[in-house]
């Protein structure tokens, strides 16, 4: 789910560059927020994003998610204005269709995040990795560390449909298990739908991206998180990516933005780190041990 979705199925078959982020083609109106975010043509100056308006705890009008303060503090640093242009993330035609009606079409300059190494734009350096991860109640004790964990055949499992996560159900047998969540679809369903599904015990574990979950596992106490291993799922298989490094999206050839966009990743990773850090994402090193936030194309 989260802004993973559309396009982790497609992350799978490019090795795992691709992630899912999901994203949708109608280009909303374009309006203020916080009174640094302006629609309509930008200035020359300006870091021009393209933003969901209703996606928490990625991005709102408001700017209150954890994009529209990574994306502050991006154009602070560059001492740019900052403008929004507004659209949908979620709905038909997926990450794709966002990117072809917004950033390829000049409407905007960045995205906030996509995975690091997706072939569809240009990208910049990492700025952070997480994982999909398995959520339950601490209460029942599963020790689930492994999509092979024996216990899932028990359960019945939360998945966003179309992302990897429902590949690997689909692999190692355990579809009949499987119960879809359409976040990444539905603009009208906040990610922490997931968790209360968990808790009211509809499901009795989640597999979910983190970042998308993180913000609200303060309200539930009684859940516990673990990461999803990248493995592979059936002998002869190379393993199947579960955890991400995100980047933002730019077109391929706006080298200079690129550059300038590497510039301030580089010299302020750490506040980076410390808004993931209040919007409760964890950062995960990738499996050869290469760092929170391992991607360069330096």
């Amino acid at each position: 789910m989260s802004k993973l979705s559309a396009s982790l199925a497609a992350a799978l078959v490019f090795g795992g560059a691709a992630c899912a982020m999901i994203l949708s083609g109608g280009a909303a109106a374009a309006s203020g927020a916080n009174g640094e975010a302006t629609g309509g043509q930008a200035s020359a100056k300006a870091l021009k994003v393209c933003a969901d308006p209703n996606y928490m705890p990625f991005s709102d009008r408001a700017g209150q998610g954890f994009e529209n303060k990574i994306a502050a503090l991006i154009a602070r640093a560059m001492h740019r204005k900052l403008e929004y242009r507004w659209a949908s993330e979620r709905g038909h035609g997926g990450f794709l269709n966002f990117l072809a009606l917004n950033l390829d079409k000049h409407k905007c300059d960045v995205v906030m995040e996509m995975p690091y190494g997706d072939p569809n734009e240009g990208y910049t350096n990492s700025y952070y990795r997480s994982s999909y991860v398995f959520v339950s109640k601490k209460s029942k004790h599963y020790h689930i560390d492994s999509m092979h964990s024996p216990i899932l055949r028990n359960l019945r499992i939360g998945f966003e449909s179309g992302t990897g996560v429902e590949t690997a159900l689909k692999i190692t047998g355990l579809t009949r298990n499987g119960v879809a969540f359409h976040v990444a679809s539905n603009p009208h369903i906040s990610p922490k739908r997931m968790l209360e599904a968990v808790d009211d015990g509809k499901v009795g574990v989640m597999i979910t991206w983190e970042p998308a979950v993180g913000y609200y596992l303060k309200s539930y106490p009684n859940l516990e998180v673990t990461r999803v291993p990248s493995e592979a799922e059936a002998p002869g298989l190379p393993k199947m990516p579960m955890s991400f490094s995100m980047a933002m999206a730019v077109r391929p050839h706006d080298t200079s933005l690129i550059k300038a966009l590497n510039k301030v990743i580089k010299s302020d990773q750490a506040q980076i780190h410390q808004i993931l850090a209040k919007y409760d994402v964890r950062l995960y090193p990738d499996e050869s041990g290469n760092g929170l936030a391992a991607g360069s194309n330096d």
